[in-house]
């Protein structure tokens, strides 16, 4: 019965998560072949693209900090969402980036003028599989974003279920545990190599 229910579980565990194996499995791949998926591109580094420029008439406290600037601003645009800024040094633009997975926006405010220019990243394949890879939550006010952070805590679980359901499921079968032994300490060994030479 135990049994029954491991397997079981290491299967739907999979297939629930199989999108998110997917995904890293294909950004790993995309991070480990950078420079392939650039000269796919011709090699250029990926350009924004400007979506409209508008003169922003909202006004700031006067100790406002950059990151309160740019969440007004992205609100004010009904652009709410995961965000990042620069410190720009005094009449230099302030730089927000929406954090957006598939499109990445870049929000160029000039305090002197109050020109705001909206621009979006131009989509590469690689380019964003990597940030899908690298989206984490729990730092930003959003529910989607720790609805994400929490994916990714149970795709870490059921890693770690895998790892641990598939060596109870080899040594269940009495057949494969010469083989199967061969294996784990082949895969320990080249692990160990790698963490201790390279």
């Amino acid at each position: 019965m135990f049994s029954k229910i491991v397997r079981r579980t290491h299967m739907y565990l999979a297939l629930f998560l199989a999108p998110w194996v997917l995904m890293y499995t294909l950004s790993t791949l995309a991070m480990n072949h950078r420079e392939l998926f650039r000269r796919i591109y011709g090699g250029t580094p990926v350009s924004w693209v400007k979506e409209r420029e508008l003169v922003y008439t909202g006004t700031f406290a006067p100790e406002a900090t950059p990151e309160q600037i740019g969440e007004q601003i992205l609100s004010s645009l009904g652009m709410e969402g995961a965000f990042a800024t620069n410190r720009p040094a005094a009449g230099r633009p302030l730089l927000v980036t929406r954090l957006e997975p598939v499109t990445p926006r870049r929000l160029t405010y000039t305090p002197s003028d109050r020109k705001l220019v909206i621009e979006r990243q131009a989509f590469r394949t690689g380019v964003f599989l990597e940030r899908l890879h690298r989206m984490r939550g729990y730092q930003y006010p959003f529910v989607l974003n720790d609805v994400w952070a929490v994916s990714v805590d149970l795709f870490i679980v059921g890693m770690i279920f895998w790892a641990l359901s598939g060596l109870w499921m080899w040594w269940e079968l009495k057949v494969t545990r010469r083989l199967g032994a061969l294996a784990l300490l082949g895969g320990a060994a080249l692990f160990a190599l790698f963490v201790f030479t390279i």
